[in-house]
């Protein structure tokens, strides 16, 4: 049987953390930004850690 191969999309969007966490971007920063604040811009821009509910379907895509 061949290898797996990692979905390339997931591999983009995610990042590991040293804990086994894995770190997202936020929606809604791509396009349509001038009726958007600086501080929700801003706000928008940070990345923050996946709910623990999708951890487990990202660790399959990414075959970890």
């Amino acid at each position: 049987m061949p290898k797996l191969k990692t979905r390339r999309a997931a591999l983009k969007r995610y990042k590991k953390t040293g804990n086994n966490n894995f770190l997202r971007r936020k929606a809604f920063k791509a396009h349509i930004l001038t009726k958007k604040s600086a501080k929700r811009k801003r706000g928008l821009s940070r990345s923050i850690t996946v709910s623990k509910a999708d951890v487990k379907n990202i660790k399959k895509m990414l075959l970890i």
